[in-house]
């Protein structure tokens, strides 16, 4: 079985998330266009990973009115589960036949925890309608500042119309119960959201495709100088270089031998394609399966909290 597949190396509307999702609709009828039946975006593309954490001078000082107002603008422009957006969305899924991996920022519109943000996931089927959301467990570092901690609830792959999918997001690709979640959970192709994929983070996701024998998609956004909230003073290296990219974009392609189908593409807005041989992983499974042989559960117990915490 071959999956054509399309990574979203993309600029998003920053902070704007009705220009995030008319973006997000070209590039979703470009890729189908060209045949992809799953397109993947990265993390937080609605409406824009807060690279304001890297690149601002002062802001995690107690009660700073810039970083307040910067913080209640991302709130305002987050993406809810339940919104018009999220529905555009998923129209826009049924309508081209294609299945969609959503990097968001999250907010709640009602019920426990409507004041929290979220780093999120939603996996949308080709028939438009939501078949997992998983939120990031553990925010990394000052990402804490912006996100409240996720659960288990959607830590696993799931059935769509492109094979079984399963995503982890950044820093949870570090984490090794979060990918054996994945894991036994008879992942196919794997997406891996990151805000830019450098170079540690190329390597965990070589690694992950390696460790799971799964196809991994690495997904990085592109972000200018230009595009940091004016609320915030940037480093005066990057103040004067609008032009310059503070997320450089990095996605790739993966096998499930840990080899690059697609090598890195950095610099540039691009959609990369690759046709994906679903077989291919049963061949690499003989040599290690950390799911079967390689599991040794007479040894080692796991099991996964799924519970929704609000």
């Amino acid at each position: 079985m071959t999956i054509r597949v399309a990574v979203i190396q993309a600029r998003p509307a920053y902070y704007d998330l009705d220009g995030c999702v008319t973006r997000a609709l070209a590039h979703i009828g470009e890729a189908a266009r060209q045949g992809a039946q799953l397109a993947a975006f990265p993390e937080t593309f609605f409406p824009g990973y807060p690279a304001w954490l890297d690149y601002a001078v002062d802001y995690a000082r107690w009660d700073h009115a810039p970083t307040k107002q910067v913080y209640a603008r991302l709130a305002a422009n987050s993406l809810a589960i339940d919104s018009p957006q999220m529905r555009q969305l998923q129209d826009c899924a049924a309508d081209h036949d294609i299945v969609l991996v959503l990097g968001i920022n999250e907010k709640i519109i009602r019920g426990p925890g409507n004041r929290s943000l979220y780093n999120s996931i939603v996996t949308i089927n080709a028939d438009g309608a939501i078949v997992n959301h998983h939120r990031k467990l553990r925010p990394t570092f000052t990402e804490q500042l912006v996100w409240a901690q996720g659960d288990g609830a959607g830590l696993s792959a799931v059935d769509t119309a492109a094979g079984r999918i399963g995503a982890l997001i950044c820093w949870e690709h570090w984490m090794p119960q979060a990918r054996q979640a994945l894991h036994i959970s008879n992942e196919s192709i794997h997406i891996a959201l990151w805000p830019a994929v450098k170079e540690s983070h190329q390597i965990a996701s070589r690694h992950y495709a390696f460790e799971g024998r799964s196809f991994v998609l690495a997904v990085g956004s592109i972000m200018p100088a230009s595009d940091f909230p004016p609320e915030l003073d940037l480093s005066p290296d990057l103040r004067d270089q609008p032009a310059a990219l503070l997320l450089n974009g990095g996605s790739a392609i993966i096998a499930p031998d840990g080899e690059y189908l697609i090598p890195p593409v950095y610099d540039e807005e691009r959609i990369l394609y690759a046709d994906l041989d679903l077989d291919l992983i049963a061949q690499e499974q003989m040599t290690l399966d950390v799911t079967g042989g390689y599991a040794r559960d007479d040894i080692f117990t796991f099991e996964v909290n799924r519970r929704r915490l609000e």
